[in-house]
């Protein structure tokens, strides 16, 4: 039997948006995130982290620091009674300022491998799963994955929500899906 799942954009989504967040001490959940995912979690979702981190690219920070920041982010989550599943993560940034990262790619969303990646990992059903983020891009990988969308209004999503429309449910905050779910 196939797993349903919740894919989750990380920054403005899951955390507050801190521009190139990559330290612990500047990490916090955005509001309802943590009774929302546990409600999930609850009710048999597997919870996984679709995130480009493009300051990897940038030279902002390192892998090791992306890393250690989503140690914390999934010790975070079972302290508040749900799991992340995993968190996948796109390094890149085509004009990046670190060569090894500096690339084309199809990890980054809008593209859809990150996803797929997961999808196959963790045995996913996309007709019982969802892509919840603040961003057009997160959106769009959704909808190329197969998977229901929906756009929240913490992070970017209020300016998103004016310019883009082509998404299956809007929200103000994620607490919102248990509405549908």
């Amino acid at each position: 039997m196939k797993n349903k799942a919740v894919f989750l954009d990380r920054d403005g989504t899951v955390n507050i948006d801190k521009d190139y967040l990559y330290k612990i001490d500047d990490f916090q959940f955005e509001s309802g995130v943590t009774d929302t995912l546990k409600y999930l979690f609850d009710r048999g979702y597997k919870l996984i982290i679709i995130s480009n981190q493009s300051g990897i690219a940038r030279g902002y920070f390192s892998v090791d620091d992306v890393e250690i920041l989503h140690k914390h982010i999934k010790k975070a989550a079972l302290e508040s009674g749900f799991e992340i599943a995993e968190i996948y993560y796109c390094p890149h940034f085509a004009d990046g300022n670190v060569k090894k990262f500096a690339i084309e790619c199809k990890c980054r969303k809008p593209g859809t491998e990150l996803i797929e990646r997961a999808i196959n990992e963790h045995n996913i059903d996309r007709s019982q799963s969802y892509m919840i983020g603040d961003k057009e891009s997160d959106i769009i990988a959704g909808k190329n994955a197969g998977l229901k969308t929906i756009l929240v209004g913490t992070g970017y999503g209020k300016e998103t929500a004016v310019i883009f429309k082509d998404y299956d449910y809007y929200f103000e905050n994620i607490s919102g899906i248990k509405a549908i779910i």
